[in-house]
């Protein structure tokens, strides 16, 4: 509950000075009045405790300081802190620049994407409704040209026609969503591809840019431009530093300066040195990734020719993916049209901020400080000591790093954005380090130094000394992200962060009571059916899959997967085999022989016959 008042009262004091300021006619965002809150709070002579409740009157005092601030237009302070606030909040790496820009396209064509997948066509004229609405996304996809130009359109359904005739609108609308989505992807690569190849031939194509001759083209403007404001950047650096050099010899001198903000106009014209090395490097980045591209467009086809060329029909396998390989590197080169234009308009737009060192310093006023004053460059400062180096024997407990014992030496993260790390807090200076000279490892955190002598005063004691460039960053809080100490504020929202008036901008309270509460099932749920808990079950289950290895395979053919695909039947050979029967046998058996005797009768009246059985026994035989 702490915390959430502290955020409510911060979201109320931007509020407020964002009123005020209106009031007075001057707009102010609520991010830049955030920033100017931190950096009221931050500096030391405005005496305010971030660890304690701000009283009505510390909440009044910091509303008119900050209202005083951003109505100082002509302050180089708050001009480095509005341009930090527009970089930090427009500004976008490579990554995720194309990210958002394929996330914007993707929600372009989504309506178009829905209309097609959600699409039963029934009868004729459906079919080719939906056929010219592939035609669209196909355009849309692609940016070759315009869809309301019918030459266009009629390149673009031609080159359609050929991998996808209107007959497989049928075969198309059975398939999954997600399957048409694939497909619609595919047939826009394709299409491009098939465009690209025709353009290159001359059969059309008039409508599409040579985007890579613009790029050739584009992106050395573009550098130029930017080595031309690095170039005014250090000009008018190297001055201001020299002029800050002679306040600190000549007391003279510091008295006839202290009244221009020299201080604050170097540090504002280091901060747009910074950004603009960022911009060249994308540029760079660009114009390397261009001519890597050129080179794989100009073989890819150069390859498709090969393969088109003089033959009536071609095999899909070769040359589709050839045309896919053209509609991505083209993509790419849209990609790199958008990068450009991005930091075209960075760069313009950064110009703005430069012209307040106009308004401070005419040429005339300059060229009059500048009298008997010796103006060096970075480059010509390190070039004076690149003779010297810190004696390692000289200290026993610090650490220093050399590049004949240091594996990537030049890649090391230095601290204080590569400058002087005692030159910051001591004198308010911003001076070029020299690496060279010895990088002093402390805690884990590299530092370079302008000079021997001021390695060696800042390893005798660096928490001094990085005290000192922290209170010298509350004084000045661009300093922050020019030397990048967010580290060493963590408990202040970056500034990305603070487009909101309610992210906390001071240092909160270090107990508070909150609560939470978690939803009991906050993703559905996802059942396994294959699952199984029982050690024997799965057991069975693996018995069973053990004995399918010896079942036979079976197939068969009907009517409708006749003639349609190959079939197999798996059988066994037949094999001669011989079974053995009964066979014949005989024996011999004694043949019966009987007689009998009275049969014709005798001188008796009455016959008696006698039996006589002659045959001779089995076992006798």
């Amino acid at each position: 509950m702490a915390c959430r008042r502290a955020g409510t009262r911060i979201g109320d004091i931007v509020r407020e000075i964002r009123q005020e300021c209106a009031t007075r006619g001057h707009a102010a965002s609520e991010t830049l009045v955030a920033f100017v809150v931190k950096a009221v709070v931050l500096d030391p002579g405005n005496d305010f405790n971030v660890d304690q409740t701000f009283t009505k009157k510390d909440v009044q005092d910091l509303i008119q300081l900050c209202v005083t601030k951003l109505l100082d237009t002509t302050n180089p302070s708050l001009s480095t802190m509005k341009m930090q606030v527009y970089f930090d909040t427009n500004y976008a790496n490579r990554a995720e620049l194309l990210s958002e820009q394929h996330r914007v396209l993707e929600g372009r064509l989504a309506p178009v994407v829905r209309d097609i997948t959600d699409s039963h066509p029934r009868v004729q004229e459906e079919m080719e409704n939906v056929y010219r609405k592939i035609v669209s996304y196909v355009l849309l996809s692609s940016g070759l040209g315009s869809p309301t130009d019918i030459e266009v359109v009629r390149e673009v359904t031609a080159a359609l026609q050929s991998v996808f005739p209107q007959t497989e609108v049928i075969t198309f609308t059975s398939l999954s969503k997600k399957s048409k989505e694939q497909q619609l992807k595919n047939l826009a690569m394709l299409v491009t591809g098939i465009q690209l190849y025709n353009k290159e031939c001359g059969k059309g194509g008039s409508s599409i840019d040579d985007l890579p001759a613009i790029l050739s083209e584009a992106i050395p403007s573009a550098t130029w431009m930017v080595d031309e404001g690095l170039n005014t950047c250090h000009t008018l650096a190297h001055q201001y530093t020299a002029l800050l050099e002679s306040m600190l010899e000549d007391p003279h001198r510091y008295l006839q300066l202290s009244a221009f903000k020299l201080k604050e106009a170097l540090f504002h014209v280091r901060q747009y040195e910074a950004f603009l090395c960022i911009l060249l490097s994308d540029a760079i980045t660009s114009a390397q990734e261009v001519e890597k591209m050129k080179v794989q467009f100009a073989t890819t086809m150069e390859q498709l020719k090969n393969t088109v060329q003089n033959k009536v029909s071609t095999d899909t396998k070769e040359v589709f993916p050839l045309f896919v390989a053209l509609s991505n590197l083209w993509t790419s080169f849209q990609d790199e049209m958008l990068l450009l234009s991005f930091l075209t308009n960075m760069t313009n737009n950064l110009q703005q901020f430069l012209e307040i060192h106009s308004q401070l310093f005419t040429e005339e006023v300059l060229t009059s400080l500048l009298e008997g004053v010796t103006v060096k460059s970075d480059e010509e400062r390190i070039r004076e000591t690149m003779g010297t180096r810190v004696n390692v024997s000289d200290f026993k407990n610090q650490e220093w790093l050399f590049p004949e014992t240091t594996d990537n030496f030049d890649q090391l993260l230095i601290q204080y954005h590569g400058f002087c790390a005692h030159a910051i807090g001591v004198k308010g200076l911003t001076l070029p380090g020299n690496p060279a000279i010895g990088i002093l490892k402390h805690k884990e955190r590299c530092y370079v130094f302008s000079s021997k002598e001021a390695a060696y005063i800042f390893a005798q004691d660096p928490e001094k000394f990085i005290q000192l460039n922290i209170e010298k960053a509350k004084e000045h809080i661009e300093l922050i992200q020019l030397l990048e100490l967010h580290h060493q504020f963590e408990y202040l929202a970056p500034y990305a962060q603070a487009r909101n008036a309610d992210k906390y901008l001071m240092k909160p309270t270090t107990k508070c009571d909150s609560s939470t509460q978690t939803d009991t099932h906050i993703l559905p749920p996802t059942i396994v059916t294959s699952y199984e808990w029982n050690e024997w079950e799965l057991r069975r289950k693996a018995l069973k899959l053990a004995n399918l290895r010896r079942k036979i395979t079976h197939a068969m053919q009907t009517d409708l997967s006749h003639m349609r695909r190959e079939n197999s039947t798996q059988v066994y050979l037949p094999k001669d085999v011989s079974t053995q029967t009964k066979r014949d046998n005989s024996s011999n058996v004694p043949r019966p022989q009987i007689f009998l005797k009275g049969l014709r009768g005798g001188s008796t009246p009455t016959t008696h016959m006698v039996k006589v059985d002659l045959t001779r026994a089995a076992d006798e035989t």
